[in-house]
């Protein structure tokens, strides 16, 4: 009996080390499952941060271009209009001031003529337009015409095209300005400057004086400006505004 009892002992001795070994290497396998799948999981992730990473790359090479291109748009395109714009504006004053208005004729816009104001207020109805052909006669004609309205007073400007010049053009030494504006409007008085509505397609030079006699508190400021639009590659004359303090 002592021997039977003996050899189970022994019978289940040997039993539990199997089971504790088949546990052992069970456990042994899944730890190499998950240490395989563990690799396999940090590889896909290096993988990935390498991705992003070339991305990330990528992403700065795109927004320097797009602050490139931003830049060029901002600045450069702009400051180059401008050189021209202000070329062509002191070409015509020049002109203007030596009342060669044969040669101006040649920057006068080919469909829309040059329209005349007195006021910044430009007036379509009553501000005159004159077409290129009638540029080199102007300043000879005598025939007097209604420019529109005196400020103040309401009274027709009756001029002929002489002295509408010498009160509502050239009244100043604009060649040699004061200050010079580009698109933006310097001086100001009580009219509405209607300009951006006029000509939605225009861009305009400002020849400004701020003011002549010191008594006057610079309300006796002048200005003269030029307004083109592009044709083709050319900036043709298309405006000639002119503007003082008004009532």
């Amino acid at each position: 009996m002592q021997k039977k009892i003996t050899v189970l002992l022994l019978l289940l001795s040997l039993m539990s080390i199997l089971l504790i070994g088949c546990s052992d290497d069970q456990n042994n396998q899944n730890n190499e499952n998950e240490q395989d799948m563990i690799q396999a999981l940090e590889n896909e992730i290096d993988d990935l941060n390498e991705i992003i990473v070339d991305l990330n790359a990528r992403i700065d090479e795109l927004e320097a271009t797009i602050a490139e291109l931003e830049n060029q748009v901002d600045t450069e395109e702009p400051e180059q209009v401008s050189s021209t714009l202000i070329s062509s504006a002191l070409d015509v004053m020049a002109l203007i001031d030596a009342q060669d208005f044969t040669t101006l004729q040649t920057w006068v816009h080919p469909d829309e003529g040059v329209r005349f104001s007195p006021y910044a207020y430009v007036n379509t109805p009553t501000d005159l337009v004159f077409g290129s052909l009638s540029f080199p006669t102007l300043l000879n004609d005598p025939t007097v015409l209604t420019w529109g309205s005196f400020d103040g007073s309401g009274d027709p400007i009756q001029f002929n095209f002489m002295d509408y010049y010498n009160r509502f053009i050239y009244d100043q030494d604009f060649l040699n300005p004061e200050i010079i504006g580009i698109n933006s409007i310097v001086g100001f008085g009580n009219t509405l400057v209607n300009i951006n509505d006029v000509y939605p397609n225009g861009e305009f030079v400002e020849f400004h004086f701020s003011g002549f006699d010191p008594q006057y508190e610079g309300m006796d400021w002048r200005s003269l400006i030029l307004v083109f639009e592009e044709v083709g590659t050319e900036w043709k004359l298309i405006g000639i505004v002119h503007n003082e303090w008004t009532i």
